[in-house]
C-alpha cells in the first residue's frame, strides 16, 4: 500500500472519530499513565492491515512502541495475539477503535477471499475483486483481497475500460463502443466487454477487445462459449457466484472470476484489544 496515502487517510479517520478530544479518556487519565495492550483475534481467520496499528499509533504518539506478532496474509487462531502495544494509556485508547474498525474489516475480506480461493481449488483461475468497495476504503479493501490470495481487478474507472450493457445500448453496438475507446486511449489500457449472449461474444471477438466477461452465465454455458474466444483474449466469469456455488466453476476454463461480495457485504473478523495495568 502507498504509505503516504495510508497515513493521510488514517489522519482523516482519526480526526473524524476523536474530534477535539476523547471525553472519557481525558476525564479518567492524564497523558502519563503507562499501559500495555494486546490486539488479539477472537476467531480464526486471515490477518490483513497489521501495519495500520503501527502507522496509527506512531502518528498519535511517537513514544508508543508497537511489536507486530503476525504478518499480513498469515492465518491466525482464536485468542492469538497479533500485536503488542506499550505506551501512555491515553494514547493507546484514543486510537484503538479506528484501528480495530479497519483491521477487522480488512481481515474479514482477506478471510473471505481465502475461503473463495480454497473452495474453488483451481490455481489456473484467479479470484478477483470488483469496484464494489466502500467509498474511501478502496485502497485498504483491495489490499486485503491480495492478502487473502486474491487478485485486484481494475482499481477504478481510470486504469481499465469495461464496456457494460448500458455502454453498448447507448453506443449502438459492441463494435462501436470498442472502436470509440480504442480511438481515445493508449496501448496500456485494456478493454473488457461484458457479454450475455453468444452473439455478443462473437461481436466482442470481432471488435478485438482484450478481455471478455461472461456475465451471469452458468459453468456449462461458459464452456459452450469459450471455443468462440481466441487464446490471446482473456476471459472472466462474473455475476451471481457465491461461496456456495464457486466450486462449480472449478476447471471451467476462464482466466478470472470476479466476486463483488468479497468487499461489498463481507463480515468483519472479530479482533479485540485487552489492556494491562502499569508496567
Amino acid at each position: 500500500m502507498n504509505e503516504v496515502l495510508i497515513k493521510e487517510k488514517l489522519k482523516q479517520f482519526y480526526l473524524e472519530d476523536v474530534g477535539h478530544q476523547d471525553v472519557a479518556t481525558m476525564s479518567i487519565f492524564t497523558k502519563k499513565e503507562p499501559a500495555k495492550a494486546y490486539f488479539y483475534a477472537k476467531e480464526a481467520g486471515v490477518i490483513a492491515g497489521i501495519s495500520v496499528i503501527k502507522y496509527m499509533y506512531h502518528m498519535i504518539d511517537p513514544s508508543i512502541r508497537v511489536t507486530l506478532k503476525k504478518q499480513d496474509g498469515q492465518s491466525i487462531k482464536k485468542q492469538e495475539t497479533i500485536a503488542e502495544v506499550t505506551g501512555p494509556i491515553h494514547s493507546i485508547l484514543v486510537g484503538e477503535r479506528v484501528i480495530l474498525n479497519l483491521i477487522q474489516r480488512m481481515s474479514g475480506i482477506a478471510t473471505t477471499t481465502n475461503h473463495a480461493v480454497q473452495k474453488l481449488n483451481d490455481p489456473t483461475i484467479k479470484i478477483c475483486d470488483t469496484r464494489k468497495t466502500t467509498p474511501g476504503l478502496r485502497i485498504f479493501e483491495k489490499y486485503a483481497v491480495s492478502c487473502g490470495g486474491g487478485w485486484n481487478h481494475r482499481n477504478g474507472l481510470y486504469d481499465g475500460a469495461m464496456i457494460k450493457d448500458n455502454h453498448i445500448v447507448a453506443a449502438g453496438s459492441i463494435k462501436n463502443a470498442v472502436q470509440k475507446v480504442r480511438e481515445q486511449v493508449g496501448p496500456m489500457i485494456k478493454i473488457e466487454v461484458e457479454t450475455e449472449t453468444k452473439e455478443q461474444v462473437m461481436e466482442a471477438v470481432d471488435a478485438k477487445c482484450d478481455i471478455i466477461m461472461f456475465d451471469n452465465r452458468t459453468p456449462s454455458e461458459i464452456q459452450q462459449l469459450l471455443p468462440l474466444v481466441p487464446k490471446h483474449i482473456y476471459t472472466e466469469a462474473s455475476g451471481g457466484i457465491t461461496l456456495d456455488t464457486i466450486n462449480e466453476f472449478q476447471h471451467v476454463g476462464v482466466d478470472f472470476i470476479s466476486l463483488g461480495f468479497l468487499t461489498h457485504s463481507v463480515k468483519a473478523l472479530d479482533i479485540s484489544v485487552m489492556i494491562e495495568g502499569g508496567y
